[in-house]
């Protein structure tokens, strides 16, 4: 299996021997899975910040 990841510095989707890791998200099973990765990870970020376990009031 395949695995795809998004290039970050390029904004392109890559294979494994693409740009070093911490340039990039993944890996993905599918190049269509990798090409959403910055709405996924808007959408994650979006749900984490009304996640009422970590906004919690002291």
């Amino acid at each position: 299996m395949a695995d795809y990841f998004y290039c970050l510095k390029h904004n392109t989707v890559e294979s494994e021997a693409g740009c070093r890791a911490a340039d990039r998200l993944g890996p993905y099973g599918t190049s269509e899975e990798a090409e959403q990765a910055l709405e996924k990870v808007q959408q994650r970020n979006e749900e984490w910040d009304n996640d009422p376990a970590w906004n919690e009031e002291d």
